[in-house]
């Protein structure tokens, strides 16, 4: 029987795992401290979002190329790469705030540079985990890493928010950098893997082979369609998460257990996910950014510290479910040698999101924070609705070997043992 953990028994797996949990404990945590600097210097909202686009705005150009250089290039040496750029970025500015010189223009770029690593590290990491565990334990693989993923994001917040708290914000800049050390020991460990691909068309035709699947691919236009839709309207708040909490009268260790929320979510959605192995992959994907932006209005609008963070985990239920199931679906809508441009792509439509801070970052200056949020998360809504009545595809996107597994699964010359365990919504 097919285990919640089953792709840690695929070996050097959970040495790759070990590497992605802590490269995203730190993300995460800077993601925190950054808004927290500029909040704390200058208390506007518009600033707090800038934060935000900083550290994300390299996914909107920098995916495509990220995947095509994935394609083209050793991904392991892309991996280890970038940690000798972001790692430097951390320890400088850490130190130059415990210096007493920190000023706010300083961590824009710091942020910037994070983001660059994280195009190179999600394009290249992701792919190495499909070529390691092969495609009858990605499914397991990836919700695996998005459960991780989900838990360094609380983690990472709380971490963040208590080192603040306890420290200072220099030294909780130095530990994220600390973190990154421990990834790159860790990835380093990882030999490097025979790739299960053909090789990558040579030269720039690649890159624009890559940004021609959006014209040809209508499966990967709506899966993505819906990425940028959640990126754009939902996650685009997630800066402003601070500045919701300030209305509460907390700390900086309350208010980053509130950030934390919305990774408990996330591992509670993706480890389900790991567990039970959905057939209806796009059906999940899709409801689950639904019930993400219905939730985040209860979050934004609740009086009550409590009620604001229970309200935060239900939406993020929904963000574990579409997260899951996100990069699955768009590998496999893709033949196997355009996977890592697929993800490129997956990755700019990701991209979006600075757009969107910047957009909610303004609604915010002139109506709140709670009121911003509450309008990019109806807005969206409604408008992923609309473009999904135009491309459905992504709703109905299933398992590509369902047919083998409940094949396997109904017959009863097969011991128990290699019969694996499939939760189908059929009947949903």
């Amino acid at each position: 029987m097919t285990t919640t953990f089953d792709a840690l028994k695929v070996r050097h797996f959970p040495l790759l795992f070990a590497s992605g949990w802590t490269w995203n404990l730190s993300r995460w945590g800077v993601s925190f401290i950054g808004p927290f600097i500029a909040n704390d210097l200058t208390g506007s909202a518009r600033m707090v979002q800038l934060a935000g686009v900083a550290l994300w705005s390299p996914l909107l150009f920098g995916g495509v190329v990220g995947g095509w250089i994935s394609d083209r290039f050793d991904r392991r040496r892309i991996v280890i790469g970038q940690f000798f750029v972001t790692i430097p970025g951390l320890a400088i500015l850490g130190w130059i705030e415990i210096t007493g010189r920190l000023q706010l223009w300083m961590i824009y770029p710091v942020l910037f540079v994070t983001g660059v690593g994280w195009v190179f590290d999600m394009v290249g990491r992701r792919v190495i985990v499909y070529d390691l565990v092969g495609p009858e334990k990605i499914d397991n693989a990836l919700a695996l890493e998005s459960s991780g993923t989900a838990m360094a994001l609380a983690f990472g917040a709380l971490a963040g928010g208590s080192l603040i708290q306890g420290v200072g914000v220099g030294w909780a800049l130095i530990v994220m950098g600390a973190l990154q050390v421990i990834s790159l020991t860790t990835f380093t460990s990882v030999p490097s893997v025979t790739a299960r691909r053909q090789a990558a068309t040579a030269g720039f035709t690649a890159l624009i082979e890559g940004i021609k699947m959006l014209r040809t691919e209508k499966n990967l236009i709506s899966i993505l369609g819906v990425t940028a839709f959640v990126n754009f309207f939902f996650f685009s708040a997630s800066p402003l998460l601070q500045v919701v909490g300030g209305k509460f009268n907390v700390g900086p260790a309350l208010l980053g257990l509130l950030a934390a929320m919305l990774g408990i979510g996330m591992f509670m959605g993706s480890i389900g996910i790991a567990r039970y192995h959905p057939v209806r992959r796009g059906f999940l994907y899709v409801t689950g950014s639904y019930l993400a932006f219905a939730f985040m209005v209860g979050f934004a609008l609740s009086p009550w510290y409590a009620a604001s963070a229970m309200f935060l985990v239900f939406a993020s239920v929904g963000m574990g479910f579409f997260g899951s199931t996100q990069s699955i679906l768009v590998m496999d809508s893709v033949s196997e040698e355009r996977r890592g441009r697929a993800l490129g792509l997956l990755s700019s439509a990701i991209g979006v999101l600075p757009l969107g801070m910047l957009a909610v970052g303004e609604i915010a200056e002139v109506f709140g924070a709670s009121q911003a949020i509450t309008i990019a998360v109806l807005t969206g809504a409604l408008l992923m609705t609309l473009f999904l009545r135009v491309r459905p595809e992504a709703i109905h996107q299933r398992q590509m070997l369902d047919e083998v597994v409940i094949d396997s699964k109904q017959r009863t010359d097969l011991p128990e043992s290699r019969r694996p365990n499939v939760f189908d919504l059929k009947a949903f």
